[in-house]
């Protein structure tokens, strides 16, 4: 027991690899004198120079930004902030948004295809209410988001097994600070329309109970948003 305790400890104490990444960029900073207002290596170098993934440095770079320690510039870079300060530091936030993705797309991929096995008439019924409500509410943020989260609940609850609706809830409450950020900075009008017609891919082909379909229909989906977001 005491020996479990332990490891317990152990792993709750240690850092997500978002915060382990922004630690060494700002040692970097340090080391190379970059300025407050003077512009950081690219995305590609920065991920060169600390060997470590696109995705990871970019979890840390958002993470960075909201500590205000830098900015990021649409279309022009990354800077050290004009108001950085010297005790500035990188708030834990929760899992970085590409730990969720991928996650998501192990565990939503395997839902989807249950759900085109189980899914009764009913229950493709509300997926469909949420792809409807998506498309009416393309222009309104907020409640085509709330309509995206009811549409990936709607296809868990397809399954029959409210284990796996608790866990899609739980991954959707896990899109915190470092995802909206993420969003606001990459997401583009395209993904958005293809999110649509991806969700549309989605419901046909559980509503076919096409299983190995459904399947790779949401991987291909998670796979388009990871991909957009990591892209430069």
């Amino acid at each position: 027991m005491k020996k479990t305790a332990a490891l317990q400890d152990a792993n709750q104490a240690e850092p997500r690899l978002y915060r382990v990444v922004a630690s060494r960029i700002q040692e970097l900073i340090e080391q190379e004198n970059i300025k407050p207002g003077e512009r950081l290596p690219s995305e590609r170098d920065l991920a060169a120079k600390l060997s470590v993934s696109r995705t990871s440095l970019r979890e840390a770079l958002i993470a960075l930004e909201l500590g205000g320690i830098i900015e990021v510039r649409g279309g022009s870079g990354v800077y050290v902030s004009e108001q950085a300060a010297a005790e500035s530091d990188v708030l834990e936030v929760g899992p970085g948004p590409f730990e969720v993705l991928a996650a998501r797309r192990m565990i939503e991929a395997e839902v989807a295809a249950i759900a085109a096995k189980m899914a009764t008439d009913s229950a493709i019924d509300a997926i469909l209410r949420a792809v409807l409500e998506m498309e009416r509410d393309h222009d309104d943020r907020g409640a085509n988001e709330m309509a995206d989260r009811n549409f990936h609940l709607a296809i868990a609850r397809a399954t029959g097994n409210s284990a796996l609706v608790g866990v899609v809830e739980y991954l959707w409450n896990q899109r915190g600070t470092l995802w909206h950020k993420l969003k606001e900075h990459f997401q583009t009008e395209e993904l958005r329309k293809q999110t649509l017609h991806d969700h549309r891919a989605i419901l046909e082909a559980i509503a076919s109970h096409d299983v190995a379909g459904a399947r790779q229909a949401m991987r291909a989906h998670l796979e388009r948003v990871t991909r957009t977001f990591s892209r430069g």
